[in-house]
């Protein structure tokens, strides 16, 4: 009975494991920035699970600026503060 019992915890516990990692997977990490120059601007776009959600561009002569993703469609706004600017949106209907 207690190598039953033993065995019923052992399943429970790794189930439990398996749970936490799978949430460790989903939970948003760090942002993935690549970093690179074209011509006379540096080119900074910013990911979160694959999804480009800004890009700094910084020019040789000026101050930097920011296009921040709108929608999921990949159009952009410019803005040079770019919090506060993505509004959730859900699409309720489609026909």
């Amino acid at each position: 009975m207690i190598s039953t019992l033993g065995r019923g915890l052992a399943v429970i516990g790794l189930a439990f494991a398996v749970s936490l990692s799978a949430q460790a997977q989903d939970a948003p990490g760090e942002p993935e920035v690549t970093i690179r120059t074209e011509g006379d601007r540096t080119v900074e776009e910013y990911r979160l699970n694959g999804f480009l959600y800004a890009i700094k561009i910084t020019p040789k002569n000026g101050a930097p600026y920011y296009l921040v993703a709108v929608d999921d469609d990949g159009n952009f706004a410019r803005s040079d503060q770019p919090e506060g600017l993505r509004i959730p949106s859900w699409k309720i209907f489609e026909w």
